[in-house]
């Protein structure tokens, strides 16, 4: 009977995840999805930490994992590495990142042919990367609607929906040789990127709440938010290579720091703009206090009514203040470019 089951190639993108490599490909071994009708493919960018040990242990431990080399370091490029030499009817990928719960891939194959879809996903439950209240306070910010607007796989969806994009997608080989293979000029969101194009060429992209992954942001403010930021950069910038914008969400955080710089410049010339300022500030703080102080008393824990606020600050700013670098340095591409064809 298993041999009537598709073939499934699971590929994990990684580079210098010698903390959750393991719990990662744990989980996916744990799978119910018959082993003989899987592929593991981990394709590492070649790591300086203890991944590369790690990874050899598993290797030759079982004979269905390989592990690819991904020198240009990129997640598409990755990605596209392990498609390429992967074998399966279906295929999976995942984040090295996170785990996934053992009828992840089982249901993901399930649903694809029930549904017809071309893309299945599901759920993607944000843990904390270690019992600190920031780190707790990181998670709850990314489950958050306030934190990540309507991004259903990540504020935890309640029916099966369609939606723009899936965390841990199963896709339908045939998906890449219709529509190509993942944009390598995208450092971070050739997913969102590549699933427009999905969507645009017709595709159906799927999100099934019971299919569940967990997942762990960075723990440190630090890199809460340069992360922040380079996400923020690359939903802009990524206009410069594909003439595609992604959903108006990804925006939000861009429009809300140009209110800001404008309405104060403005206030310069015009001294009522220094109002609009202040309301638009006054109104950002006075909402972002009303949910840290939801948070806290959901979760009876009042030290979240001070540090919420923070997180908060830390994931909006940061994220508009980059995708504010991304567009500066696209329009000083593209006068550059018309100045020279003057010229």
């Amino acid at each position: 009977m298993n041999k009537n089951l598709p073939l499934v190639s699971v590929i994990v993108p990684c580079r210098n995840e010698e903390r959750y490599i393991k719990d990662c490909l744990s989980s996916i071994l744990e799978q119910d999805y018959p082993r003989e009708r899987m592929e593991i493919l981990i394709v590492d960018g070649m790591s300086q930490d203890k991944t590369r040990q790690f990874l050899k242990e598993y290797q030759e431990r079982y004979s269905f994992i390989r592990v690819l080399d991904n020198p240009k370091r990129v997640t598409p490029s990755a990605l596209n590495i392990g498609i390429k030499n992967s074998k399966g009817d279906v295929i999976v990928l995942f984040g090295a990142h996170a785990i996934y719960e053992k009828n992840y891939i089982s249901k993901c194959v399930k649903y694809l042919e029930e549904y017809g879809a071309d893309n299945v996903g599901g759920t993607m439950l944000t843990l904390p990367a270690n019992n600190s209240f920031l780190a707790k306070a990181i998670a709850i910010s990314l489950s958050h609607s306030f934190g990540v607007g309507n991004s259903h796989f990540r504020t935890a969806a309640k029916k099966p929906r369609l939606v723009d994009t899936v965390f841990g997608g199963c896709y339908k080989r045939e998906v890449f040789k219709k529509i190509g293979f993942f944009n390598e000029n995208l450092v971070r969101g050739q997913d969102m990127e590549f699933n427009l194009r999905l969507k645009r060429a017709n595709g159906k992209i799927l999100l099934l709440p019971d299919i569940i992954s967990h997942y762990y942001p960075k723990s440190s403010l630090k890199d809460f938010l340069v992360r922040n930021f380079k996400n923020g950069f690359w939903q802009v910038y990524e206009f410069k290579f594909t003439k595609k914008l992604f959903c108006l969400r990804h925006y939000i955080p861009l429009l809300f720091v140009l209110n800001l710089l404008g309405s104060i410049i403005m206030a310069v010339f015009f001294p009522p703009f220094l109002l609009l300022f202040l309301l638009t500030i006054g109104i950002y703080f006075l909402f972002t206090f009303y949910v840290s102080l939801r948070i806290a008393v959901d979760r009876k824990k009042w030290q979240y009514l001070f540090l919420m606020p923070v997180v908060f600050i830390c994931r909006h700013f940061p994220h508009g203040l980059g995708s504010l670098a991304a567009f500066v340095k696209i329009m000083y591409f593209y006068i550059k470019k018309c100045f020279f064809m003057v010229r």
